[in-house]
């Protein structure tokens, strides 16, 4: 697979697994709403090609957000169209943000020893969730955007939390599996548990689920400013495909 195929392809997995509470598809761009809760699901993706002008498309998502009362965002990678959009963003007074890696792991040749089961919900549970926002820091005005984000999950979905000998929740996690693909989101480890390999534990047993139902391939997303996260995933063998970027307007 090219790696223009690659990025479209995990591209469209990864919005599919956290889909906006509105969007609306522009000339080749897919234009997501939710209440201004995470960058992701308020962006622009311009993914597909494109043959409108690109200014006077610019004008017109500008005002969409505006309308909204929301931050004009767009989600990029080097596969857009038009080829030169994050030049033209730039020298629009776009701010580039939130660099992220975006990794893979092939689940063919793995080996899992599970040494601690995480506890696996087969839908969105009240206990999971509460737990969730907790660790994630949450906050209170975005807990019911992000429900009804989670609620409209089409794919496959299931959540993972993991406890100590205490009985404490120490990590919790997400993953939706599509077209045999996994993709790992939100894995959260309790501030004062990190360092103690609960997050390591947390993905095995979400690697272990996707292989037992069919996915081949894990993919997840990591901000490069996270050194301890890279540090995780690269021990758990996942691999750079790609890297993501947002244009903010300034």
């Amino acid at each position: 697979m090219t790696s223009k195929k690659i990025i479209r392809k995990i591209e469209e997995l990864s919005m599919n697994a956290l889909p906006a509470l509105q969007t609306q598809l522009y000339d080749g761009w897919v234009v997501r709403f939710a209440d201004g809760y995470t960058k992701r699901a308020n962006s622009i993706n311009p993914i597909y090609f494109s043959k409108e002008d690109v200014h006077d498309k610019i004008e017109t998502v500008e005002q969409m957000y505006r309308k909204k009362n929301l931050k004009v965002v767009y989600k990029m990678t080097k596969q857009v169209s038009p080829e030169n959009l994050d030049f033209i963003l730039e020298e629009s007074r776009y701010i580039q943000d939130s660099l992220t890696s975006v990794q893979t792991l092939s689940l063919q040749d793995v080996q899992i020893e599970l040494k601690h089961h995480a506890i696996v919900y087969n839908d969105l549970q009240a206990d999971w969730f509460r737990n969730f926002c907790k660790l994630n820091s949450v906050k209170e005005q975005d807990r019911i955007t992000m429900n009804n984000m989670l609620n409209n999950i089409i794919a496959e979905t299931r959540y993972f939390q993991l406890t100590d000998e205490s009985n404490e929740i120490v990590a919790c996690g997400m993953c939706v599996l599509e077209n045999n693909c996994i993709g790992l989101f939100d894995i959260v480890t309790s501030e004062k548990q990190r360092n103690r390999g609960y997050g390591f534990k947390l993905i095995q047993s979400i690697l272990q689920w996707g292989k037992e139902n069919g996915a081949r391939l894990a993919y997840l997303q990591v901000m490069l400013n996270n050194p301890p996260a890279l540090k995780l995933y690269s021990k758990l063998g996942f691999k750079e495909v790609y890297q993501y970027w947002y244009r903010i307007k300034a």
